[in-house]
């Protein structure tokens, strides 16, 4: 199965709530106050983000965070990318840190490229905004752009 970290999880939501209602910074024990995750975790996620690029702080007694970007324009692979890494499916696709000890060995070698290249499309296509709009009960449909081609050798799912 493949299943995203906790962490991410939470940055979507803390991402979520920065860029609910005005323009003002937001502190980390005033976000998991509203969101119910732990300060000591919204803290860690805010300094993820952060160093992505994805939120700003401001020091200071009326300091806090803010996003950089309106959620629409952030794509769910980069909050993925800034707590996690890179999106790798395998040790050994193109670009991915994690070794194998089999790699030389490995029939298999490089094949998962075009399933990781997919799932890295997939998730760029879905924004923030996505997110939030289909926790508010609009259906949620993949965008116009995403074209998935089932192999002849798997049925098309109806």
């Amino acid at each position: 199965m493949l299943r995203l970290s906790k962490l991410t999880d939470y940055a979507v939501v803390v991402l979520v709530r920065l860029s609910s209602g005005s323009d003002a910074v937001q502190t980390s024990p005033g976000i998991a106050a509203a969101t119910g995750i732990p300060e000591p975790t919204v803290a860690k996620v805010l300094k993820s983000l952060s160093a992505a690029g994805l939120v700003t702080s401001q020091r200071g007694a009326r300091g806090g965070y803010r996003p950089v970007r309106d959620l629409a324009d952030v794509p769910v692979a980069e909050v993925i990318a800034a707590v996690d890494g890179p999106i790798a499916l395998t040790a050994c696709v193109e670009g991915s840190s994690a070794g194998c000890e089999a790699e030389h060995l490995c029939p298999m070698r490089g094949r998962w490229d075009p399933v990781n290249e997919a799932v890295k499309l997939a998730l760029s296509e879905i924004s923030l905004a996505d997110m939030r709009d289909a926790a508010f009960g609009r259906v949620f449909r993949a965008p116009a752009s995403a074209h998935v081609t089932v192999p002849a050798s798997l049925p098309a799912a109806e």
